[in-house]
C-alpha cells in the first residue's frame, strides 16, 4: 500500500496515489504535461487566480516517479530550464550623478510597478549590478517597483510569496496548520530593497516602505486576485541593522533558524537572519486564522 506524502503543503494520501496510478493507466497517450493538467483538473488544483497550478502539480508527479509510487511516460520533448539557463540581466547605464538633499527635493516621487513592462529589464539590472545579493528570478507571486524622482531611478523594491514555515512569524499570527496552508498567499515576503548608491536622502527609505504599505495590497489584488494582509522581510544583522523598517513602523518578529526551506540536517547551514512583519490591517490576525 502506498505510503502517505507531503508536497508544497499538500497531504497526498494512499488513496491520492491510487488516483494517480489509475489516471495514468486511463490515459497512456499523455505526456507527462498533460497529465499534470488533467490532475489539476480533476483535484481543482488552482492558483488563487484561477490557473492551474501545474509547475507544484508536475514537481509533484516527478517526485512520487522517483520514489517509485508511481511510472510516468517517459519524456518526450527535452526543453531547456529557462531558470537555470537564463543570462544574468546586462548592465543599463544610467545618470549616476549623486543627489543629495532633503526628502522634500525629490518630490514628487513615482513608484512604478515594472513587471511584464519595458522598465523590467532596468529594474532587474539595478538589482544585479547594485544589490549586495545580485538578482535572482522569483519564483511564484511576485511583483517589481522602480521608485523614480527627478526623471531618474533612486530605488527598487520587490515582493514575493512569503516563506511557507516561519516559527517565529507562525507564532506571531497564531494560526494553524490548515489556515497557514490556505493563507499563506495572503502575505507578501520583501525579497529586495535597494536604494541606489549615490543617492543621500535621509529618511528616503522608510519613506518608500510607508508608501509601497499604501499600494502593495490593491496591486496585488489586480494581478492575482487576492488582496494581501501583511508584510515580512529578513534582515541580514551581520550588515544591517533594520533601521528603514523600524522607522516605518516595522515591528520584529524574531529570526531564522538558519536551516533554509530543503534542509534535512536539521542544524544551521546558513546566517541567521533576523525576522521583521508589518501589518496592512488591524485585522490580520483575524484574517489570516480563519481556516
Amino acid at each position: 500500500m502506498p505510503r502517505e506524502w507531503k508536497h508544497r503543503g499538500r497531504i497526498i494520501s494512499a488513496e491520492d496515489i491510487i488516483f494517480i496510478q489509475q489516471l495514468i493507466l486511463e490515459n497512456p497517450e499523455c505526456s507527462r504535461r498533460k497529465l499534470s493538467a488533467k490532475l489539476c483538473e480533476a483535484w481543482q488544483w488552482k492558483q488563487a487566480n484561477g490557473a492551474p497550478r501545474d509547475m507544484v502539480c508536475r514537481g509533484l508527479l516527478l517526485m512520487l516517479h522517483r520514489a517509485g509510487e508511481i511510472e510516468l511516460p517517459p519524456v518526450r520533448q527535452h526543453s531547456l530550464n529557462p531558470l537555470a539557463d537564463r543570462q544574468r540581466p546586462r548592465s543599463i547605464l544610467i545618470d549616476t550623478t549623486p543627489i543629495e538633499g532633503a526628502l522634500k527635493q525629490l518630490q514628487p516621487m513615482v513608484i512604478e510597478r515594472v513587471r511584464r513592462t519595458a522598465d523590467e529589464a532596468l529594474f532587474n539590472s539595478l538589482i544585479e549590478h547594485h544589490h549586495y545579493l545580485g538578482y535572482e528570478q522569483p519564483v511564484g507571486e511576485h511583483l517589481k517597483y522602480v521608485v523614480w524622482a527627478q526623471h531618474r531611478p533612486i530605488a527598487c523594491i520587490a515582493w514575493s510569496s512569503a516563506p511557507r514555515h516561519l516559527g517565529c512569524r507562525d507564532r506571531f499570527i497564531g494560526w494553524n496548520g490548515e489556515a497557514r496552508r490556505r493563507n499563506i498567499r495572503f502575505i507578501a515576503y520583501n525579497t529586495r530593497f535597494l536604494i541606489l548608491p549615490w543617492i543621500r536622502i535621509p529618511h528616503l527609505a522608510s519613506h518608500i516602505l510607508g508608501q509601497m504599505a499604501r499600494v502593495i495590497s490593491k496591486d496585488w489584488e489586480q494581478l492575482y486576485r487576492h488582496p494581501i494582509y501583511f508584510l515580512e522581510t529578513f534582515v541580514d544583522t551581520e550588515r544591517f541593522h533594520g533601521t528603514c523598517y523600524r522607522a516605518a513602523n516595522w515591528i520584529v518578529l524574531g529570526e531564522t533558524t538558519g536551516r533554509g526551506k530543503d534542509d534535512q540536517t536539521h542544524r544551521p547551514n546558513r546566517s541567521i537572519k533576523q525576522v521583521m512583519g508589518y501589518s496592512l490591517t488591524a485585522r490580520f490576525r483575524e484574517l489570516l486564522q480563519q481556516a
